[in-house]
């Protein structure tokens, strides 16, 4: 009895490059355009970002802030012109 070896019917054969390289490849000029739409959604999503990681509302701070504005005694030139500042710093 004779035990021939079998061989595979495609041996494997090494890969040869393709003829594209790397530089062919990046050689074009690539853009990219967004619809108005896509920046306006961008954009809110970007302000909710923002809306939530601000502090929270302290009610208790606003109904005192609400009280002392109804005071006609406490609005003056002095707390209007300190409280114009502190809004121009917090945008600033």
């Amino acid at each position: 009895m004779t035990i021939d070896r079998l061989n595979p019917l495609d041996p494997i054969q090494p890969k040869k490059p393709s003829g594209v390289t790397r530089a062919d490849r990046n050689s074009g000029n690539d853009s990219v355009s967004l619809s108005s739409e896509a920046v306006e959604k961008a954009e809110l999503f970007k302000a909710l970002e923002l809306a939530k990681a601000a502090p929270e509302i302290r009610m208790d701070r606003v109904a005192e802030l609400k009280a002392k504005i109804d005071d006609p005694n406490y609005i003056n030139d002095a707390i209007l012109n300190a409280t114009a500042d502190r809004i121009l710093d917090q945008l600033l």
